[in-house]
């Protein structure tokens, strides 16, 4: 059994679900499921919509809609059976008046709160899946569209909801358990879920990947598909360097690393409850549907390469916190911490002496509220617009002179934090976001010249991210 789940890109038109519908037709009749995410940029207009109505703005925002309406209106009627068109526009019809009358509601009152960003947000799921499951259908393929958020348990931590795995994974076994009965094939959603009181949710920005992987293991599948616009993971991001190869094969830890640390494939959640169940991950390419993609597997086979990957995260904010109250002191980390817990808000490096702590963030909404705290600590100064360079391989704790091949790539990028040793598959450090660019070319250059044939091969990219 498979969970196959398709991007954004790879729903985007009729082309591209005709694509979706034979690279399903190789694998049925076995049971699947299939996840997809919002046609492509449909998520960025419902936003769009949203925050036009609020700024009061309500004719603009409902052109805006119109706009995705008509293309999901054109998708379906050259998809759906002809004997299914006038049902499945009537079910299209109806969702894009309930977004209308959300949207009047945001210009009523010029809110648009995290619960509304949710209510619009998950509107594009809903509408691809219908779509997706009537394309089936036309093919005479039983594509039943199934509702995940009954199932999909969260807090109502509303546009980052955590799922309630104890109410969510037997919600999902009997939900899908009935779909596939009498060889059923269900059509479903990423990225959206509902809380216990029935209101909706949405599980943050590329949380499609981290859906297919919660109903892969609550299902106890074979293997978790993950169909994107790319062949697989990538030695590193090909827009920057387009010489970039493709990873056959990388470890469940590996694959972690840099999807936290900036890899754009996989949303950081993703593996952890595949790793949880050791099924094995795959990342394809939905137009090179040929080409077998990377497998994240608990444990990867022995390699020659150094560094299999280098991920990359702009946009990173250094906090610095000085305070001769460090010296011979105990318990003035845990105060500091303290306070990031206090706001929910996580740090991705810490580098200390005796008197300073640095600590890295990319998530600073709340950061006027933390600084003031920090500073009755001790002195705070603030860096921004750097960005966090990452270089995984294995066992890179242990092999004498690394950070002098790696340093020694990049002698004109200066570094103001570095990170070696507390991960024994991860050396991160960081520069300036203006040189991000250059720093990453450099180190690719130095270590991807000759690529282990056993653990890289050439790809070519048909990214549109």
């Amino acid at each position: 059994m498979l969970v196959m789940k398709f991007g954004g890109t790879s729903v985007e038109d009729a082309t591209a679900i005709r694509r979706l519908m034979g690279i399903i037709d190789r694998y049925l009749p076995q049971p699947l499921v299939v996840v997809v995410s919002a046609m492509g940029k449909t998520t960025n207009g419902l936003l769009e919509s949203g925050r036009l109505a609020a700024a009061g703005l309500i004719t603009d925002a409902r052109a805006r809609l119109g706009t995705i309406a008509a293309h999901h209106y054109a998708t379906a009627e050259e998809l759906a059976a002809p004997t299914e068109c006038q049902s499945l526009r009537a079910d299209l019809e109806a969702r894009f008046g309930t977004i209308d009358k959300l949207l009047e509601e945001i210009a009523g009152d010029g809110q648009l709160t995290s619960r509304r960003l949710d209510a619009l947000a998950a509107n594009g799921e809903l509408l691809s899946s219908a779509i997706v499951a009537a394309a089936f259908r036309g093919r005479g393929v039983a594509g039943r569209w199934v509702d995940i958020r009954p199932a999909m348990r969260t807090n109502d931590d509303f546009t980052r909801a955590a799922i309630n795995f104890e109410e969510t994974d037997p919600r999902l076994r009997d939900l899908f358990t009935a779909a596939l009965s009498g060889g059923g094939l269900p059509v479903t959603q990423g990225f959206i879920g509902s809380t216990s009181g029935g209101m909706t949710t949405t599980i943050g920005r590329g949380g499609s990947d981290y859906s297919a992987a919660i109903i892969g293991a609550a299902l106890g599948v074979d293997e978790i598909q993950i169909w994107t616009d790319v062949d697989g993971i990538l030695s590193t991001d090909p827009r920057i360097v387009p010489g970039a190869v493709k990873l056959k094969t990388i470890s469940f830890a590996e694959a972690a690393e840099l999807a936290y640390f900036g890899a754009k494939v996989l949303h950081p959640s993703t593996l952890l409850p595949a790793m949880a169940r050791e099924i094995p991950v795959v990342v394809c390419n939905s137009r090179r549907p040929e080409v077998r993609g990377t497998t994240i597997v608990r444990q990867a086979p022995p390699s020659r390469a150094l560094i299999k990957a280098i991920a990359f995260k702009r946009g990173i904010t250094v906090v610095n916190v000085s305070s001769d109250r460090m010296l011979m002191a105990h318990g003035f980390l845990a105060r500091l911490f303290s306070i990031f817990d206090k706001y929910e808000t996580a740090i991705d490096m810490v580098a200390t002496s005796e008197v300073s702590v640095s600590m890295t963030l990319d998530d600073t909404r709340h950061l006027d509220l933390i600084l003031p705290e920090l500073r009755a600590l001790g002195e705070v100064t603030v860096d921004r617009d750097l960005a966090l360079v990452c270089l995984v391989g294995e066992q890179l704790k242990y092999i004498p002179g690394l950070a002098a091949s790696i340093f020694g790539a990049i002698p004109g990028i200066n570094v103001s934090m570095i990170s070696h040793g507390a991960s024994a598959i991860n050396l991160s450090f960081i520069v300036d976001g203006s040189r991000v660019e250059d720093a990453v070319r450099a180190l690719h250059d130095r270590f991807f010249a000759d690529p282990d044939a056993e653990t890289f091969e050439a790809t070519s990219f048909a990214a549109s991210a």
